[in-house]
């Protein structure tokens, strides 16, 4: 299998390269037969440079049309590109690079950062973003960048790593993914199709390429379609996505739970105008509450797509179809998928029980790189379990009740903490919560409740009216032993809230609230 044709070169072959497959704030306007040159390019110098083919990549790049044109590059030259955040730490950082055994790089990040990262990552052969920016802001393009240089597209082999995505570190320690082509292929067309996508598409993703949702956001599903994707640079915040919506207008938007929550905030005060152009909105990385997705679309006047999926399966699995969502339901099986429920056995559960969540298709990955026993265990029963606790009901809908970690053992009983979470957010000026799960000094399962309040509430004030919530609408077991009201909850550098992050916090010693 042919990538950059699957993605790119069809389009150009079609007779459509003068469409516009990006719209990029340094460079601008780039169309297909545009990128389909840079790509080749880029394989070219790839070739003339001596890199191997099979060689892993590391990407450690900001998203940018140039970063796209170096992942496709690497693709065309038989490379594999392994995309991380800039946003990670240094630590990180050198682990990825040594575990994948990383053998070039692609950097797009400020000079000082690469520094600081010193011998580890800095000696490998390496190109940079200005370089390939070199190559579209030039008429003529760049010397070293010539599409005529490079060897044949690369053929991909079914069962041939093709891309290595980490896993985000919510849980633990990052893990990469080895992924196929023909996973690659599958979530152009189960996706692409589920929404809709196609060339009259405008596409803004709030999520990174580096992180496996924004990856298929902006990589996949845009080029797979036609369609015109809008790069947000730098750091992604309500204002900045605000602004994008007003000048790009874009039909689809990816997102996550939070962001949407900051867009109708904004939405509160200065109106829903730089949301007409949608036609579509998507949501995934967490749990999106029923009121939230029905704030959206009440306000947003468009359909939240709700998406469950897991970097061991490169993007959605599972989602609500735009024509017919309830607010709050996982939704069913991608085209292509399956899904069932299954006990701690592997076995099927009964209808409405809850239980893990097993999906088998062909984007499901290859396994994890390094990690025997893991692979063993997750890519299990000729699919892979995706730690999450769901369970189907009468219509064959999928429900979301937590991460398989994250369930409580509450005096025997086994407690969902999104059971908790709902309650605590009914509470007057709650703005998010998070419950996760502590030992207490007899190693027995505590609940911890964390709360942010909306801005200028009174933590003190909020704290009482969430225990008193949680004392009329929850039994005695299912109650936190602790509420704590903070500012903000912990994520990890791809946006997802850090449960882990907040254990360690909450690993002190309890004040009992019940």
């Amino acid at each position: 299998m042919k990538l950059v044709e699957l993605l790119v070169g069809k389009h150009v072959s079609a007779g459509a390269g003068d469409r516009v497959s990006h719209v990029d704030p340094d460079v601008g306007e780039v169309t297909y037969a545009q990128l389909h040159d840079a790509v080749a390019g880029y394989a070219g110098a790839l070739r003339e440079r001596g890199i191997p083919a099979g060689t892993r990549a590391l990407v450690l790049a900001d998203d940018s049309v140039a970063t796209t044109a170096a992942i496709l590059g690497l693709w065309w030259h038989g490379c594999v590109p392994v995309p991380v955040s800039p946003a990670l730490s240094d630590p990180e950082l050198r682990f990825m690079a040594a575990d994948c055994e990383a053998g070039f790089a692609h950097f797009d990040i400020p000079n000082a950062a690469r520094r600081e990262l010193g011998a580890d990552i800095d000696w490998l052969p390496h190109t940079t973003g200005d370089e390939v920016r070199t190559i579209f802001r030039s008429d003529t393009g760049s010397q070293a960048y010539a599409p005529d240089a490079a060897a044949e597209e690369a053929d991909w082999a079914a069962g041939q790593p093709a891309l290595i995505q980490y896993t985000s570190g919510s849980t633990g320690s990052p893990k990469g993914v080895l992924h196929a082509a023909t996973g690659i292929e599958a979530v152009a067309a189960a996706v692409g199709s589920l929404l809709g996508l196609g060339p009259d598409d405008v596409v803004l993703s709030t999520a990174k390429v580096s992180f496996g949702y924004g990856f298929g956001n902006s990589v996949i599903l845009p080029l797979a379609a036609g369609a015109r994707t809008v790069v947000l640079r730098g750091g992604v915040d309500a204002h900045a996505v605000h602004s994008a919506l007003h000048r790009h207008r874009p039909t689809v938007l990816f997102s996550v739970p939070r962001m949407y929550v900051a867009l109708l905030a904004l939405a509160a005060g200065h109106g829903t105008g730089a949301t007409a152009s949608l036609r579509l909105a998507a949501t995934a990385g967490e749990h999106c509450p029923a009121a939230l997705a029905e704030r959206v679309r009440e306000t947003f006047g468009v359909p939240l797509v709700n998406g469950l999926g897991a970097t061991e399966a490169l993007h959605f699995v599972v989602a609500t179809p735009p024509a017919a969502i309830t607010a709050g339901a996982t939704g069913f099986p991608v085209p292509g998928a399956t899904a069932t429920v299954r006990g701690e056995d592997g076995g099927p559960v009964p209808e409405g029980t809850e239980g893990r969540l097993h999906v088998a298709g062909p984007s499901v990955a290859l396994g994890y790189l390094n990690r025997t026993e893991a692979t063993r265990r997750t890519f299990a029963d000729r699919g892979v379990y995706t730690g999450d606790i769901v369970r189907r009901d009468d219509t064959g809908e999928l429900w979301y009740l937590c991460r398989a970690d994250d369930l409580l053992n509450m005096g025997g009983y086994k407690v969902a903490p999104g059971e908790i979470e709902a309650v605590v957010r009914e509470a007057d000026e709650v703005a998010e919560c998070a419950v996760v799960a502590v030992s207490d000094e007899n190693g027995l399962d505590q609940a911890v409740a964390y709360a942010v309040p909306v801005p200028g509430a009174d933590p003190s004030v909020v704290r009482k009216a969430i225990l008193a919530l949680l004392r009329t609408r929850l039994a005695a077991f299912k109650r936190p032993a602790r509420v704590e009201v903070i500012d903000v909850l912990p994520t990890t550098s791809t946006g997802k809230l850090a449960r882990n992050r907040l254990r360690e916090s909450a690993g002190r010693e309890a004040v009992v609230d019940r």
